[in-house]
C-alpha cells in the first residue's frame, strides 16, 4: 500500500522552484504553493497561458515562462508575436525547444542566435542546457539544466572552473516511499533515458508491472534522472545538489499539485 507522506511540503524537501505543464494542471492552482519561483513548461502554442494568467501568478513570486527560441510565435528573428505578449514583469528561460513540439521547417532554425536575442531581452534569464551546452554557456545567465547522474560531478567541476552565475536544476519529483507508485508515474520516463533503455529487456513494461533486473534498472534509473522516495531520500539529494553548487531545484510534480498545496 502507498504511504502518503501526509504533510509533508516541498520546503521539507528543499525544494524552491515548481515547473508546470499546462496540459496537466490548470497552472493557476499554483498560486496555492509554498515556493519562491514557478516556470511553465512550453507544451505547443495552443498551451500557453494567457498574459493575464502570467501576471496574476506573478504577484509575489518569480514566474517564468520556458521560450522555446525556434518555435513561431517566440522567434526573435521572425514571428514573435506570443513573445511580445509576455507581460514585463514575468521572466524568461531561453531554450531550443523539445522537437516534439516543432515542426521540421522551425527545427532547422539557428539555435545560438535566437537563445543570445531572448536572453537579452530579459534583464534576468534561465537559459536551458539540453542538448547546446556550450551553447547555453556562451549565452550567460542562469544555466537551467536536467538532473541526471552526473548533475553533481559537472557543477562541482564548473564552480570549480571559476563560473559565477547561478544554476538550476530541473527533475521530475514524486514523494512517496511505495515503488509501484514511482515507477507508474516516472517509469516510462527513466525507460526513455539510453543508459537505462539498454539495460531493458526489449517490449518490457517501464511502469509498476516491470518486474527482476527491468524493475531495478528503472528505479537505478530514477535515482539519477528523478527525486523519488521519501522525505529523507529526496532532501538528501537535494543536499548534494546544493553542496555542488546548484541555486535552484525546479521539480516537476509528476503526481500533480493536489499533494503539495496549502
Amino acid at each position: 500500500m502507498m504511504t502518503a507522506l501526509a504533510g509533508a511540503t516541498l520546503a521539507d524537501v528543499g525544494v524552491d522552484a515548481v515547473a508546470l505543464k499546462p496540459t496537466e494542471v490548470d497552472v493557476r492552482r499554483a498560486s496555492g504553493l509554498s515556493v519562491a519561483t514557478l516556470t511553465i513548461d512550453y507544451e505547443g502554442r495552443d498551451h500557453v497561458p494567457e498574459p493575464e494568467t502570467l501576471a496574476d501568478l506573478d504577484a509575489g513570486r518569480d514566474v517564468r515562462l520556458t521560450v522555446p527560441v525556434r518555435a513561431d510565435g517566440f522567434d526573435p528573428h521572425g514571428d514573435d508575436r506570443l513573445l511580445r505578449s509576455v507581460p514585463e514583469s514575468v521572466g524568461l528561460v531561453a531554450v531550443a525547444g523539445n522537437p516534439a513540439y516543432l515542426d521540421a521547417r522551425e527545427c532547422r532554425r539557428a539555435i545560438a542566435p535566437r537563445l543570445r536575442a531572448v536572453a537579452g531581452l530579459a534583464d534576468d534569464p534561465w537559459v536551458g542546457t539540453e542538448s547546446v551546452e556550450r551553447v547555453a554557456l556562451a549565452v550567460g545567465g542562469t544555466q537551467y539544466d536536467l538532473l541526471s547522474g552526473t548533475t553533481e560531478a559537472e557543477i562541482s567541476a564548473l564552480r570549480s572552473a571559476g563560473f559565477e552565475g547561478d544554476v538550476a536544476v530541473y527533475a521530475p519529483l514524486v514523494l512517496t516511499d511505495d515503488e509501484d507508485t514511482i515507477l507508474d508515474a516516472l517509469g516510462p520516463y527513466a525507460g526513455r533515458r539510453p543508459d537505462v533503455r539498454k539495460r531493458l529487456p526489449a517490449e518490457t513494461p517501464t511502469d509498476s508491472r516491470a518486474t527482476g533486473s527491468a524493475r531495478e534498472a528503472l528505479l537505478d534509473g530514477l535515482g539519477e534522472y528523478a527525486l523519488a522516495g521519501n522525505v529523507e531520500t529526496i532532501s538528501e539529494r537535494v543536499d548534494r545538489l546544493r553542496e555542488a553548487g546548484v541555486d535552484h531545484v525546479v521539480a516537476y510534480p509528476a503526481r500533480g499539485l493536489d499533494p503539495f498545496l496549502d
